[in-house]
């Protein structure tokens, strides 16, 4: 395992594509701030809609406090642990990222902390906390003078568990199913404190106490576009496909419902963005249930299958996905997705740019001084046109 040092953050440059937020003079690393890059086309876009309007939206699984131990991250210099440290860096980056929308995950210190000093800055928020007794949760932060939230609904994924019928026939018998070999994650962080109970029984294996938030916003703009944001965290665990695909169906069964709520209430055709930390790689089942919809799993056939087309949008303008959003010294890969329904009406014009691999900002994972979590914010800014 190699260790970084505070030395070694101190002598290597910082790469050009980012900009470092240095609020005081100080011996130590500032934290990172990414800047949003035009995609190909994005100008020739806004050329062909002069009448467009753009917004911004950020993704960022800031990392809870409570999950922060020494032992956790070996790999991290220990001052950039500490709750003083990790918080003010969190903000900076926030700050200078200045999106309209801000979709957080694993938010915890929401009362305390987060909302008072985000909503300081011309925000206004709305949160869930997880079930049970995590003290995180998902939080959506949205710029008052660009969005005007006209109603919300939150997301228990626990009440998947009223779902299932009680013959034993549909329940889940987890060897039935092909589980991808996806990854190794931070285990100890997530998994080994969690009491999962029998994991044959669906009723216990369903309820992971994962939540998700979405909303409808009217933008400030000249035709008051409405957008619905929705923001999740899915269950962590590889060895729990299952569980991960049932939650993403349910997910965008609610999503799909609620947007049709919001059609036929406000008498229009919103733009549907969603955000969040979906614990899964790139070409998974739950990533490519999310960007196809045509998964199905027997856990959850009772749901409706959704309507809504959805895909990625730095696979969208890229190509393929990033690299990565969360890097530990066992594990690097892409968890992080801003996904939205493409009409003729949204189209992504730039992207949060990231890290390569070998960015020595990244080198021996994160958190550090650089980057105050183990997961990068991603984010898009979007062109909307009238009808």
């Amino acid at each position: 395992m190699l260790v970084i040092t505070f030395s070694s953050f101190v002598r290597r440059p910082v790469p050009s594509i980012y900009r470092t937020c240095l609020s005081k003079m100080s011996t130590t690393p500032s934290p990172i701030c990414p800047k949003f890059v035009s995609v190909e086309g994005g100008d020739i876009h806004s050329r062909s809609k002069p009448d467009g309007i753009r917004f911004s939206l950020v993704s960022f699984n800031i990392l809870a406090q409570a999950y922060v131990k020494s032992s956790f991250f070996p790999h991290s210099p220990s001052p950039s642990l500490k709750w003083k440290a990790r918080s003010q860096s969190i903000l900076t980056v926030l700050k200078d990222l200045g999106g309209d929308i801000l979709c957080l995950q694993e938010v915890d210190e929401y009362d305390s902390f987060y909302k008072p000093n985000i909503e300081s800055h011309g925000y206004s928020s709305i949160y869930i906390q997880r079930s049970g007794q995590k003290r995180d949760g998902c939080g959506i932060f949205y710029r008052q003078d660009s969005a005007e939230l006209l109603v919300e609904e939150r997301i228990e994924y626990n009440d998947l568990v009223n779902t299932i019928q009680d013959d034993p026939v549909s329940c889940v018998e987890k060897d039935n199913y092909t589980l991808d070999k996806e990854y190794k994650k931070d285990s100890v962080v997530k998994g080994t404190s969690e009491d999962r109970g029998d994991p044959d029984d669906p009723h216990v294996r369903l309820k992971r106490d994962c939540v998700g938030i979405m909303a409808a916003f009217k933008l400030n703009d000249p035709f008051c576009h409405v957008v619905i944001v929705a923001n999740t965290h899915l269950y962590w665990d590889p060895e729990w496909a299952d569980v991960k695909l049932a939650q993403a169906k349910y997910l965008l069964s609610r999503l799909d419902q609620f947007r049709k709520v919001v059609s036929d209430q406000y008498k229009c055709a919103p733009s549907v963005i969603l955000a969040g930390d979906f614990n899964s790689v790139p070409g998974d089942k739950v990533y490519q249930y999310l960007v196809s919809g045509n998964n199905s799993v027997a856990l959850v056939d009772c749901l409706d299958e959704p309507s809504i087309p959805l895909c990625s949008v730095y696979a969208h303008v890229r190509g393929n996905e990033p690299p990565f959003t969360n890097c530990t010294p066992d594990f690097t890969n892409t968890l992080d997705y801003i996904f939205f329904s493409p009409t003729d009406r949204i189209k992504p014009v730039s992207i949060l740019q990231l890290p390569e691999e070998n960015s020595p900002d990244v080198l021996g994972g994160l958190p550090n001084y650089y980057h105050p979590s183990d997961h990068l914010p991603i984010g898009a800014e979007f062109e909307l046109t009238s009808d």
